[in-house]
């Protein structure tokens, strides 16, 4: 099937080199979101320590009960409006992550692809006669290789729409649990 060693180690070689890169470039899209969620948050505590500060301080200044009831009480309406704002914001840095993800996969995979199919075409045009089986099982293996990792890819996928759709609901529930509060 190979004619030589040689040129089993360079498609072993390129193969390998290739999944490497696939690998890097999705670790370093996953590692920027987890850094911009980091951020977000980091960002996201700082505001909701000052603002309870904020209002701490302008409770225990309060004349009398009512004056500081109200205090809290106006507090709600921005903490819900934060509260959306976070999980819109997170929403859409994952939306990116997801986004990032897909275009670099699939762009590997399409890659990867064309260069194993060139690949097989220069090894199998000079097969030697009553090798065509190995050929066949070669190919086999790439097919089901490939498929395998396009189902990584696509549980990832469903992985990080579970993960928006779980902010979704927290984003509605929020609203909803906090609508009452706010009027009252």
């Amino acid at each position: 099937m190979f004619t030589n060693p040689e040129q089993f180690a360079n498609a072993t070689k390129t193969l390998f080199e290739f999944q490497l890169e696939t690998f890097n470039t999705l670790t370093s899209k996953t590692v920027q979101g987890v850094e911009q969620v980091i951020a977000l948050n980091l960002a996201t505590a700082k505001s909701q320590l000052q603002g309870g500060l904020a209002a701490g301080k302008e409770i225990s200044q309060s004349s009398d009960p009512k004056a500081a009831l109200k205090v809290a009480t106006d507090q709600i309406q921005p903490g819900v409006a934060n509260a959306a704002t976070y999980n819109q914001q997170l929403g859409d840095i994952i939306a990116e992550i997801r986004e990032e993800f897909t275009r670099a996969a699939d762009a590997h995979v399409a890659e990867a692809k064309n260069n194993l199919s060139a690949l097989i075409h220069d090894v199998t045009k000079n097969v030697r006669p009553g090798s065509e089986n190995a050929v066949s099982i070669v190919k086999t293996a790439i097919d089901n290789a490939f498929a395998g990792y396009e189902q990584v890819t696509k549980a990832t996928k469903q992985a990080v729409q579970a993960v928006e759709a779980e902010i979704a609901k927290a984003n509605t529930l929020v609203t909803q649990q906090t609508g009452p509060a706010a009027k009252k």
